[in-house]
């Protein structure tokens, strides 16, 4: 659905606010409020009814969702004073004010839909939910997708709504959702997950991705951990090994950055650390484009513009820095040998997150693991490149289940 005011269009399914044909920068929670405001144009919004709809019933300062108002009226050339299109009704909420027309997706073809529509049916069909971990943090987690169980561990920095809007996430997913049943979830700390949360130890990690497959039901599935989620992936599969039927290790590694190898690659990760506190919330940042460029250097401008911009709204410059430095602390050594599940660890030969040699000692130090090598430089690899035909069918043949 779009919905159209005045020079704007508010486009449901691309998750995107456009004036004048232009993209306008809008944090994934403030596209949250406009939509909902939009849906129900006309009648009064109560704070409540945002805390149920866009918060998902956690609990919220007025400070807060005066904020996000604030963010939501600046996103539409809005203030306090004139209200144009959000009119605050005093202690009693909020009326979206502006005449609006609606319009379906445009659907240029009658035939039989092409893998392109089906794809889009898999986004529409994503259910989003909440658990909660061991010590009460509120993950996001989605499934999608039919086939077979597969979990998704949590990664570096997901959106589980935004991520659909992503050139470099979306066709990842679109390919997963056509073979499996695909459950996923965002970290503590970002995307729709809590952000006010202090606990990023990797047992804390495991403790998520325990609630997210308990709340979602599952009791035998396949465990795809890619980048930080390797190490997450091996520490809950040594608490639950009978509930897994195969591991795919995809871009990990055993140790991070900060304990190991040598002072340089250390002195490297501490720096990469400094300039996070100090230059992650600025839109349009030179370092946050440098650093999309680590994970796709041989991504397209729109590819590296977009992971940036993901990047930056998904979580705050202060998780983003715990984060990093919690990941890169990670270290699985002394779990490998006892991993008794078909594993499969694929990396790319030039990976500028995760060397190469790390992909190697995991497959060298699980007992049977098989090694996958892609012919790319890129840590998350794209649809346009070579290697991405191989990681696909590699992925899919490797967890078919007759």
């Amino acid at each position: 659905m779009k919905y159209r005011f005045e020079t704007f269009v508010l486009d449901i399914g691309k998750h995107e606010l456009l004036q004048d044909g232009q993209t306008v920068s809008c944090e994934p929670q403030v596209f949250d409020i406009l939509r909902f405001l939009v849906e129900n144009a006309g009648q009064l919004v109560s704070q409540d009814d945002l805390i149920e709809h866009v918060w998902k019933g956690r609990i919220v300062s007025d400070s807060a969702i005066s904020a996000r108002i604030s963010a939501a009226r600046a996103a539409l050339g809005d203030d306090g004073t004139k209200q144009k299109f959000i009119k605050t009704v005093p202690r009693r909420g909020f009326r979206f004010v502006a005449e609006i027309e609606t319009a379906e997706k445009e659907n240029s073809s009658l035939t039989s839909p092409d893998r392109s529509e089906q794809n889009s049916a898999v986004s529409d069909k994503q259910i989003v939910r909440f658990c909660k971990s061991t010590d009460g943090t509120n993950i996001a987690f989605s499934t999608m997708g039919t086939g077979y169980p597969l979990v998704r561990a949590g990664h570096w920095l997901t959106h589980l709504e935004h991520d659909w809007q992503s050139p470099v996430w979306r066709p990842n997913l679109e390919e997963l959702g056509n073979s499996f049943s695909v459950t996923r979830y965002d970290q503590r700390g970002n995307g729709l997950s809590d952000w006010d949360v202090s606990d990023f130890s990797l047992p804390t990690f495991t403790d998520d991705l325990e609630a997210v497959v308990d709340a979602a039901g599952l009791q035998r599935f396949a465990l795809y951990g890619t980048s930080q989620g390797a190490p997450i992936a091996i520490s809950y599969a040594m608490r639950h090994p009978q509930r897994i039927s195969h591991l795919v290790l995809h871009g990990g590694y055993v140790r991070g950055r900060l304990i190991r190898g040598s002072e340089e690659e250390r002195e490297q990760g501490r720096a990469i650390l400094t300039l996070i506190r100090h230059s992650w919330g600025k839109e349009g940042s030179a370092f946050l484009k440098s650093f999309a460029s680590m994970y796709i250097p041989e991504g397209t401008k729109e590819q590296l513009d977009s992971l940036a911009e993901l990047q930056r709204q998904t979580t705050s410059p202060e998780n983003a820095a715990l984060l990093r430095q919690a990941v890169d602390s990670f270290d699985v050594s002394e779990l490998l040998e006892k991993i008794d599940i078909p594993t499969l660890v694929i990396h790319a030969r030039n990976d500028s997150v995760q060397p190469l040699s790390q992909g190697r000692a995991l497959a060298s130090g699980i007992r049977n693991a098989q090694f996958v090598q892609l012919e790319s430089s890129n840590h998350a690899i794209l649809k346009n490149e070579p290697a991405w035909t191989r990681l696909i069918e590699e992925l899919i043949n490797f967890i078919q289940v007759k």
